[in-house]
């Protein structure tokens, strides 16, 4: 029987929308489960939602988003064809970091995304999300400049999948420098997906 993917990631909203697990809660105007293709390839994984997408309740609609859906429209491929999400999916007070408590309690539901669209490859966005799927694949993460658009193999939340790190586009609006590194990995990770032989191999 086919899995109604897009029916268990609406689940998972719900669940979303009343978690009191962390304090974000209590500050948040609105979470932000996620959004995309329930059968994307590439799932993209930020940080944390900032103002905007508390307001809105999506992710990466704000000047960031908008970086964002241009390296994805020269890559390629639409918005509505990837799956984008955080790793916290509520916004920090004042746009901080996620704290480390707020990761964990926070990344059963990225975890349960994960197990449910399967994708073959994420392009985690910025040092957060690249640290927590580092850590899931059992590698050592030092900082995301020195990592970023090398695509690694490895289980992620049980899943075997190719991860790719990148620059936040947040990053890359406040450095205009790193833009062009952005615009490469998304570029790469479209590539990947689609090139001949897919992702087929050792990476």
């Amino acid at each position: 029987m086919e899995v109604d993917r897009s029916a268990l990631l609406g689940e998972v909203a719900k669940e979303i929308s009343s978690c009191r697990a962390c304090p974000l809660h209590e500050s948040r105007t609105n979470p932000v489960p996620g959004e995309g293709d329930p059968n994307a390839e590439i799932m993209l994984i930020g940080e944390a939602p900032g103002r905007v997408e508390d307001s809105t309740g999506r992710p990466f609609v704000g000047p960031a988003g908008r970086l964002l859906n241009e390296a994805l429209a020269r890559a390629g491929i639409s918005r509505e064809r990837v799956f984008i999400t955080n790793v916290v999916k509520c916004r920090p007070p004042g746009n901080r970091d996620p704290r480390p408590e707020e990761v964990e309690r926070c990344s059963r539901f990225l975890e349960r995304q994960v197990r449910i669209i399967r994708p073959a490859l994420i392009l985690a966005l910025g040092r957060h999300s690249s640290r927590l799927m580092f850590r899931e694949m059992g590698r050592r993460f030092s900082s995301i400049l020195s990592v970023r658009g090398r695509p690694v193999r490895g289980s992620v939340f049980g899943v075997d999948v190719v991860v790719l790190p990148t620059i936040h586009p947040a990053a890359a609006l406040y450095n205009r420098r790193l833009e062009p590194l952005l615009m490469r990995d998304v570029a790469l990770a479209v590539q990947l997906v689609r090139g001949a032989g897919g992702l087929e191999g050792e990476l």
